[in-house]
């Protein structure tokens, strides 16, 4: 009597060749922008890991082309979620303690560890400039690099005086890979657009005069608790405009930032309040 066997399913490692391929497949443009969320565990095993997939991007874009990923930086911060969640359950003493050792912001060295693998390599490339926020800066590679992370004003998140600013400008496009409309950054830059945001205060760690201090300011109350549900509309509402295709493993989402922002800024007065969440 025989046995039946399932096909086999292939447990190789993907390749840069492989991922470059399905990149360019997708439609990421040659020579053009991209800014791009990652969750590398779901791409699955790639010969080489994070770097492998840095090069992959690199190599769909070519050498006139830009790579662009969020390099923030919540742990520097008292009003974040992730310090809230750090001093859960602890005394005030424990609380202060923890406060007194966060590290002020240093664009050249500070890791951004709650991005992820890629967004980390692309930050250590050399090569690679990064803005000046001591929150929400961003990491970039190739030539318009410098234009995308200049001049990103430290009480300004991620509105006009962003790199979201300036990717909107260039037409950028922007891959989800292996994440949700939830991790889609571009939506924020709408919120900085609608009529009369809420706008809250932030407290973080910066550098300077050889040591750190403490710094408050004010700037719009960004919330990203919608932006799944923001996300599916958008790809349900604008055919064509969201192309969808494998990456590795991972389900990969590839649009353009000015459609993204625009279905956002109409979205986004019809479906909240006045509420914003914590940076």
């Amino acid at each position: 009597m025989s046995t039946a066997h399932a096909p086999s399913v292939s447990t190789a490692p993907h390749s840069r060749a492989l991922l470059s391929g399905q990149l360019a497949a997708l439609g990421v443009e040659r020579g053009g922008v991209l800014m791009v969320h990652a969750s590398l565990s779901a791409v699955g095993a790639v010969n080489g890991g994070a770097g492998t997939v840095a090069a992959a991007l690199r190599e769909a874009l070519g050498p006139e082309g830009t790579l662009v990923v969020p390099s923030f930086t919540p742990e520097n911060s008292d009003t974040s979620p992730q310090f809230r969640a750090t001093v859960h359950g602890l005394g005030e003493r424990e609380r202060e303690a923890v406060r007194a050792a966060m590290p002020a912001f240093d664009p050249a060295l500070t890791p951004a560890p709650s991005m992820g693998r890629l967004s980390e390599t692309v930050r250590r490339s050399p090569g690679s400039v990064r803005s000046a926020h001591p929150q929400t800066s961003f990491a970039a590679l190739g030539p318009l690099a410098g234009h995308v992370v200049a001049d990103h004003r430290p009480d300004c998140h991620l509105g006009e005086d962003s790199p979201l600013a300036r990717l909107h400008e260039l037409r950028a496009q922007i891959l989800l890979l292996g994440t949700g409309f939830g991790s889609c950054t571009a939506f924020h830059l709408a919120e900085y657009r609608v009529p009369s945001p809420p706008r809250r205060t932030y407290r973080c760690v910066v550098g300077g005069g050889g040591g750190s201090r403490w710094w408050e300011y004010e700037d719009v109350a960004l919330d990203d608790g919608d932006f799944a549900e923001l996300g599916a509309d958008f790809e349900r509402s604008e055919p064509g405009a969201v192309r969808t295709a494998p990456v590795g493993s991972a389900a990969g989402r590839l649009f353009r930032f000015p459609a993204a922002v625009s279905f956002a800024t109409g979205w986004l007065p019809a479906h909240r309040g006045a509420q914003g969440a914590h940076i």
